[in-house]
């Protein structure tokens, strides 16, 4: 039987390889991006900060190096809040949620594909 996770999988770098091939999205850059979308989704809004003491993704100076590159390629922008302009906010953009929402209909493509064993 195949893994639902193992067909999502496949199908996810056929999705990254089209990306990656636009904006250079490598690994860092692209767990980064999820930490932010995913406590930006939780309503935790997540500072550079915040982003940069997070060194099971990679050194500070990688995180500050790639948070310049999301923000570059538009996939992440910054923002203020109030007025306090010396935490800065990251934000996911509309493509990013686009990517995000073409993962969700391919993890829906990968378990339909799955056809249940009668054993």
């Amino acid at each position: 039987m195949l893994n639902v996770y193992l067909r999502f999988l496949c199908l996810v770098e056929v999705l990254d390889r089209s990306i990656c091939i636009h904006s250079k999205l490598d690994e860092v850059s692209k767990k980064l991006l999820e930490v932010i979308a995913a406590k930006h989704q939780q309503g935790k809004t997540m500072t550079v900060t915040d982003a940069l003491i997070m060194r099971q993704i990679a050194s500070p100076a990688t995180i500050h190096r790639k948070l310049y590159f999301l923000l570059e390629t538009g996939w992440i922008d910054l923002i203020f809040k109030g007025k306090n302009r010396r935490t800065k906010y990251l934000l996911p953009t509309v493509a990013a949620n686009e990517y995000f929402e073409q993962l969700d209909l391919l993890m829906e493509q990968a378990s339909k594909s799955i056809q249940p064993s009668l054993d």
